[in-house]
């Protein structure tokens, strides 16, 4: 029998349960977090959630971000993509950096189910009223391989579970951890999964909002908020007791209200990466590491039919990005460990279990190192 949760949003008491870094007491950077710490605290931006369980053997699923309301394939997003380490699939990124903007929700899912998750974008795309005419789809899919604790080559996820992570897509605070594209990922040896936070601007730089939302399924040596946590644990790639696996992937999604063009947005893109490095992230050979940002203000916005041949578009400036790559970073930082916290022990057919991050032994080092407030 096949189980289907289709996580959405928690509730307000339920989130108050969920651990993350703040939780802690653990403030990553210096800028502040919006409402939620979310990706969802950028106006407009909606996340969704399918998590697939079944047994010890099947452990996947499907999460969506929607960066705006309405028919995006009528009114795009501009936008811009960064390839950190291109051992992965993120489809239609040719097109974003060719064009500077994306037409559909963002869909993240498993390695081998891209092409359902495709078809699935494109079918609601060509389905929404209004495009009865669109004979073109530019889907955006990315993955990561979640073979260590799913069976991947039984293709568990089918286009109703597309459909529903994006029809079920919310604002408001995220689930994180073993739900949706996080339900079957691992990271630094421990259980990965969906992350999120999210960073607010002083007014007197814009008062802007970036938020991130990561899949995490990477390798490396565990840094939190510069804390050596993964060899204090005794846990890290190239350990000489234990050769933990470092290949997997991380796709980072940035969303800011900022009025940026697709040029800046694939500068605030390569920030992004900055942040998986500080959580000690080495984009192995075998990662594939791919960042999308994109903008959500109404002057960036791109019609599909446009009234003229000129478009008057508001951007920042140069000068006016600095605050914003700083927020990406630590959003970005702050995602990864998020995914890491919310995370827990799950048990795999095929490579055993993989546990959870020991928050327990943790918290001793993140005190030795006095990050805790």
């Amino acid at each position: 029998m096949r189980f289907i949760v289709v996580l959405l949003l928690l509730t307000q008491s339920t989130f108050a349960q969920t651990k993350r870094a703040r939780d802690l007491g653990l403030h990553i950077g210096v800028l502040p977090p919006g409402k939620w710490d979310a990706i969802t605290d950028v106006p407009g931006v909606k996340v969704g959630h399918t998590t697939i369980n079944q047994g010890d053997s099947v452990h996947t699923g499907v999460t969506a971000i929607l960066p705006a309301g309405g028919n995006l394939f009528q009114q795009k997003v501009a936008a811009g993509i960064f390839v950190g380490n291109g051992f992965g699939k993120m489809t239609g990124s040719t097109q974003v950096m060719e064009l500077g903007n994306i037409e559909t929700p963002i869909v993240l899912t498993n390695t081998l189910s891209v092409a359902t998750a495709i078809q699935a974008v494109v079918e609601y795309t060509l389905h929404q009223k209004g495009n009865e005419e669109v004979y073109s789809v530019n889907a955006v899919v990315g993955e990561t391989n979640d073979v260590e604790l799913n069976d991947i080559r039984g293709f568990h996820v089918h286009k109703e579970d597309v459909w529903n992570a994006i029809q079920s897509a919310k604002t408001g605070p995220v689930d994180e951890g073993c739900v949706g594209a996080g339900t079957g990922t691992t990271c630094f040896g421990f259980k990965g999964g969906i992350g999120t936070a999210s960073r607010k601007l002083p007014v007197p730089v814009g008062g802007y909002t970036v938020g991130a939302i990561v899949q995490t399924n990477f390798g490396g040596v565990l840094e939190i908020d510069g804390v050596p946590v993964g060899k204090e644990l005794g846990k890290f790639y190239l350990n000489d007791k234990l050769n933990n696996p470092v290949d997997g992937s991380c796709m980072m999604v940035i969303a800011t209200d900022a009025p940026l063009d697709s040029r800046n947005l694939t500068r605030l893109a390569k920030r992004a990466f900055m942040g998986l490095a500080k959580t000690g992230g080495i984009a192995s050979n075998g990662s594939g590491d791919y960042v999308i940002a994109f903008s959500t203000h109404d002057s960036t916005r791109v019609a599909y039919q446009p009234t003229g041949p000129a478009q008057m578009v508001e951007v920042l400036n140069n000068d006016a990005t600095s605050p914003l790559f700083m927020a990406a970073i630590e959003a970005t930082e702050e995602a990864i460990i998020n995914s890491l916290l919310a995370a827990k022990t799950t048990k795999g057919n095929k490579f055993g279990t993989v546990e959870a991050l020991p928050i327990d032994k943790v918290i001793p080092s993140l005190k030795k190192y006095n990050r805790l407030k």
